[in-house]
């Protein structure tokens, strides 16, 4: 039985992994004291540079400085009436990033101001110097109108008063502190300078607009802008709506397997395993969708409920918050159904083992869980067409419902998803041929659950709000232990170190498992832009709290009975294959495209000289 596997899934995790690398550090700006610092050291340098002709004394320092406090002034007066009057409804630029905004552009002024004092070294001309000088304000001009014009939610006259009212506050500024060489003829200089400038910003960000246009058509810079919205302010709407737009629909599947007392009917655990993928990354998308499936299923059905990871890649993504409540009014209407029936018997935990692929399996009457992993080596997003093969493969061999589960336990170097696909499928399609030999083995269950939130681990440890979920199923006296945690994924090696810890308290057998959960994503400076689980926390705090989670299920333990289910949610936006793919390629074409279009300011810049000598 052949199985297609697409190249697009794995590079365009690695196009999405490479988004992630290139925005992780955005905005990793300084505290508001350091800030401050930075604010007024520049402010003071770019006085005495200001302070012409440079001839170091007494009177020369004390007049820098004075100019430079002036400077210092006027930039937190202007940033403060920018932030809090002019972009006071703006996402992203607060009054920190607007004053860090005013250090740099002051840096870059005293810059050209350095080389204007240079050349008044060699050629004794002030004119000169002061076109220089003007130069350098059309550098200011055009680093301010380019982040605000790209970055801000404003309107765009708010946009442009904010990009020149500092510029234009230090322009007067300078020519007050230089009156006796002012002439009233240099204000068109600088006039010069917010033209040529405004007209190299609005190429600038055409020409970048129209790669996204040409590939989803939505500008570059109005896609960038959402993305630091919610990067930065954790603001998703802007993003959503955008994916919203270029995503399609699809029917998502989820499943259930659901456990509840012999006796007293009360429901004991809920495994949901969705075949979508709880991506993109932060708070975007299907990203928190396992902790909310988990926390309305606890809330409704008051028990223990584990999400482990479904077979899906990125491609299957949820566009929005309004698509996640979809699936959780799927799910809340479906735990209200009576279920077709709960069955009392299970089969024991089998573990089949292909060219180092693992495929756990246990029978629940016409149900078959498969458990699917490739640790220690690396463990990745596999092809929902491998989904597909093991749910027709079981209906043939009789079962009403397979639930496969993406154990997405093992993290350790490159991932070859072909390779990879092919093994597992051997090993699930065999594991489904011992569970037809394990249907004659099926006995009476108990079953037991846990639950353990760490306190004292968060999304920048790896570790998701849905903490650790302990699932405990005991036929024949053997107990197999489920254990799911709320990750992205786990360092290799920790999975074996966990069912070590669990066989020492008489658990023979069982899987870990991890939501692979990507609302840890984007919230640390790491390489992957994220933390697997046991990547910075010590192991052994993780197998405690594993234990914790465990033996409460064990103190739960009773005669259950099991019931399954597979609900199919009609028409979800979901991001897509090519959109995911093209989403994370972007970032690179739009950068490169930067790279080349910045000659439009170098030519600009040449104009405007060119112009001001001719004036």
């Amino acid at each position: 039985m052949g199985l297609m596997i697409r190249s697009m899934p794995a590079s365009f995790r690695g196009n999405i992994d490479l988004a992630v690398k290139h925005y992780s550090s955005l905005f990793k700006l300084p505290s508001y004291k350091g800030t401050i610092t930075c604010l007024f050291v520049g402010a003071v340098l770019l006085g005495f540079s200001g302070n012409v002709p440079l001839s170091p004394s007494a009177s020369w320092f004390i007049g820098g400085f004075i100019l430079g406090l002036c400077v210092f002034t006027a930039s937190l007066l202007t940033e403060y009436f920018s932030s809090r009057l002019l972009l006071r409804k703006d996402v992203i630029l607060n009054l920190r990033r607007c004053l860090f905004l005013s250090f740099f552009s002051n840096m870059l002024l005293f810059t050209f101001i350095l080389v204007a004092h240079a050349l008044l070294f060699y050629f004794p001309n002030l004119d000169l110097f002061i076109k220089v000088v003007s130069l350098g304000f059309f550098a200011d001009l055009a680093l301010r109108f380019l982040v605000i014009f790209t970055v801000s939610f404003s309107g765009t006259l708010r946009k442009f008063l904010s990009g020149l009212l500092q510029p234009s506050a230090l322009f007067a500024l300078i020519s007050f502190a230089q009156m006796k060489n002012f002439l009233t003829f240099y204000t068109l200089y600088f006039l010069l300078a917010i033209a040529f400038s405004m007209l190299g910003v609005w190429l600038f960000r055409k020409t970048l607009d129209n790669v996204g246009m040409k590939t989803f058509g939505v500008p570059s810079l109005k896609l960038f802008r959402a993305f630091l919205a919610d990067w930065t302010e954790s603001f998703e709407q802007p993003f959503e709506e955008i994916l919203e737009q270029i995503g399609e629909e699809r029917d998502i599947n989820v499943s259930l397997l659901m456990f509840r007392g012999k006796y007293d009917n009360k429901l004991k655990a809920i495994l949901v395993v969705p075949n979508l993928h709880p991506g993109p990354f932060k708070n975007i998308g299907s990203s928190p969708l396992p902790e909310l499936i988990q926390a309305l299923l606890e809330r409704e059905a008051e028990c223990v409920v584990s999400v482990p990871h479904g077979i899906s890649g990125h491609e299957l993504d949820l566009a929005s918050q309004d698509q996640n409540k979809k699936i959780l009014d799927f799910l809340s209407r479906a735990l209200m159904e009576e279920a077709d029936g709960f069955s009392n018997e299970a089969s024991p935990f089998l573990m089949v083992e292909r060219k180092g692929a693992k495929a756990g399996c246990q029978v629940f009457g016409g149900c078959v869980l498969l458990t699917l992993t490739l640790a220690p080596e690396t463990m990745e997003d596999l092809p929902l067409e491998l989904n597909d093969i093991i749910s027709r493969e079981a209906e043939k061999m009789g079962f009403s419902l397979a639930i496969a589960i993406d154990a997405h336990n093992s993290i350790n170097g490159p991932f070859n998803l072909e390779k990879a696909t092919m093994i597992i499928k051997e090993a699930a399609l065999s594991a489904l041929e011992e569970a037809t030999r394990l249907r004659n083995e099926i006995s009476a269950m108990r079953v037991g659950a846990g639950k353990f939130l760490p306190e004292d681990l968060g999304l920048k440890d790896g570790m998701g709000p849905g903490g650790i979920t302990a699932v405990l199923v005991e036929v024949d006296g053997r107990r197999t232990a489920y254990v799911t945690i709320d990750g992205n994924n786990m360092v290799s090696n920790l999975r074996g170190k966990i069912l070590s810890a669990l066989r020492e308290m008489g658990i023979e057998c069982g899987e870990v498992f991890t939501t692979d959960t990507h609302i840890v994503n984007g919230v640390v400076l790491a390489d992957r832009g994220y933390h697997p689980v046991g990547e910075v926390v010590d192991h052994e705090k993780i197998i405690e709290y594993t234990r914790k989670a465990v033996l409460e299920a064990v103190k739960s333990m009773g005669e259950a009975t099991a019931a399954w289910r597979r609900v199919i949610v009609p028409k979800v936006k979901v991001v897509g294959e090519k959109q995911i793919g093209d989403l994370g390629l972007l970032t690179d074409r739009v950068a490169k495209k930067a790279k080349l279009s910045s000659i439009i300011f170098i030519f600009l810049g040449s104009a405007f000289m060119a112009l001001s000598m001719l004036l």
